[in-house]
Parts: C-alpha cells; structure tokens; sequence
C-alpha cells in the first residue's frame, strides 16, 4: 500500500464525518446562499478546522464566486478544493544542508514523540543518510528504554546515559559519536514536559550552547509533536512550546485515530510554521515528510479514484 493510500485510509475518519459530507452541501442547495454557508462553516469548525481560519476560508470562497459569478457547483467545490490548497501552504522540508545537522524533538509525553523518533530516523535512513539518536530525556528512567527500542528496529546508532543524567552531557557525547561515526544527521529527543517553561527554556538553552559550541555551523531543526486527536486544544499547546523554544516545524501523529484531521488548516496561519512530518498509523513506515496537495487530495478523493 502506497503511503497516499495510507494517508487517505487515516483520514477516514476525518473525510467521512464531515469533509464527505460536503458533497451532500453542494448537492443539496439548489443556490448558493447563506445557508449554504452556514452549512459549510458548519462542517469546517466540526472537523477542527478552527473559527478563525474557517471564516477566512469562507470570506475567500465568498469572493472568488462574486468575481466569477459562479452558480454551478462543482466549479465552486473545485474553488473551495484550491482555497484549501492554499490555507495549508508549500511543502516545507527539512533543512539538513550540514553534515552532521540537529533535530530537536520536543512535546508533552504522551503525544508519540519516541515513536516519531524512531519513524522519522527509519525514513531519514531510507534516504541514504545516516543517524544517531541521543536520548536526552534523562528526566523519565523508561525513556531512554523506549527510544532504543525504536532505534533497534530503524537500524541507527542511539547513544545514551544514566538516568537522571545531564541532558547536555548525552548531547555532548552523542555530537562526538555523530562525528566519529559520520552520520549525516544528529537527532535530539528531549524531556516531554511543559509544567515548567523556565525549565524547559534553560535544558534547551543548554543543549544549543553545547551544539553552538560544538557544531558552530551545524542546521538544526526543532520539531514539536503533537497529537492531531487533541485539535484545536494542541494548537494551544503548541503556542505556549512557541513561547519556550525556537520551533521550525510539526510533527503531527495519530491523524488515523481522529476526525479532527482538519486541524491541519489551521496549524500554519495560527503558528506560523509548517507541519513537517505527518504519522497515520503504528508501523515504522507509517510517518512521512508532510505533502498539503496529497492530504487536501486525500480529503476530497472518493474511494473508487
């Protein structure tokens, strides 16, 4: 199964509790009126689009059928098809130009953040490239068990230390096995906790002093997960992270075990920064770098197509 098979079988649930319903919209309202919109908001704000991104979706949708004047329904379903494509942005990769360069992976435990990984490392080493994990979450002694699980079945080099260990100290030790070894990319699990931002601030502080120090030239990623099961309240969460850590991108996981997938719209005009990874399901393959066309696609596709 092809990974946009994956992708749209994740969305299932997503698609068929409210995005499939729009087809009954358009098909249902012989004008296009103010119900028909209301209908749509509707629809929008259920699958967790979120109120200000879908009144901009809509406020678009309302422009561009005035310009037209457009009355047929497919046409402006393909409208709202393009608009969608829009709101969720370019493709953003990772920036790992450096040899080696850093991922930092930060989120609340809980979120699938040892999962991601070890799925992003086994997809970074189907690519050619080789990685070390350091597994700095010293605060949770099961951590560093978890991770080297995960690091097992990708095939890539974890380094690690005593738990209750300085996170600084196994970046330190896990930037000079990077170097002995050659990998190509250095990736950072950190303590999944929020409780205390001032905390989280000084550990990440640390760890980029050392990488600072060590790697002076060295692209680093910070990447937060989160769970796309908790909607709009993980937007919220993402935003106080914002305030701690100098994030580049998303990791968004669990997408099959939701019908709130239509959080994906709203994640880069209410944060300002892409989602980059995307998980619908628990095999080490089922994670890959985020596509907006084939996720909007995914949404709209019928079955048979």
């Amino acid at each position: 199964m092809s990974f946009f098979q994956k992708l749209k079988q994740g969305l299932l649930k997503t698609k068929n509790a409210f995005f499939g319903k729009i087809d009954d919209i358009f098909k249902s309202f012989v004008r296009i009126d103010e119900d028909f919109f209301e209908e749509l908001e509707e629809l929008l704000i259920s699958a967790d689009v979120g109120v200000e991104t879908t009144e901009n979706i809509l406020d678009t949708l309302r422009e561009q059928i005035k310009d037209a004047r457009e009355k047929d329904p497919e046409a402006i379903k393909r409208m709202l098809y393009e608009i969608l494509l829009e709101t969720v942005g370019e493709n953003e990769g990772l920036s790992l130009a450096t040899k080696p360069s850093v991922i930092f992976v930060i989120g609340v435990n809980g979120v699938g953040k040892t999962t991601s990984i070890g799925k992003i490392s086994a997809e970074l080493k189907r690519q050619g490239k080789k990685v070390v994990v350091a597994a700095a979450d010293t605060f949770r002694a099961a951590a560093a068990d978890q991770l080297a699980v995960w690091c097992d079945r990708a095939g890539v080099d974890l380094v690690r230390q005593a738990p209750g260990a300085d996170p600084a100290s196994v970046v330190y030790d896990a930037i000079g096995a990077a170097k002995s070894r050659g990998a190509d990319v250095l990736i950072v699990d950190t303590a999944g906790r929020l409780h205390n931002k001032k905390n989280l601030m000084d550990e990440l502080s640390k760890m980029n002093r050392v990488i600072g120090r060590e790697l002076p030239d060295a692209d680093v990623e910070t990447l937060l997960v989160l769970d796309a099961a908790t909607g709009q309240n993980g937007i919220s969460q993402a935003k106080e992270f914002k305030n701690a850590a100098n994030i580049t991108g998303l990791i968004l996981t669990k997408l099959d075990g939701t019908a709130k997938g239509g959080v994906v719209l709203s994640i880069k005009r209410e944060l300002g920064f892409p989602v980059k990874f995307i998980g619908v399901g628990e095999q080490i393959d089922d994670m890959k770098p985020f596509d907006g066309a084939e996720y909007v696609k995914a949404l709209f596709e019928s079955d048979e197509e």
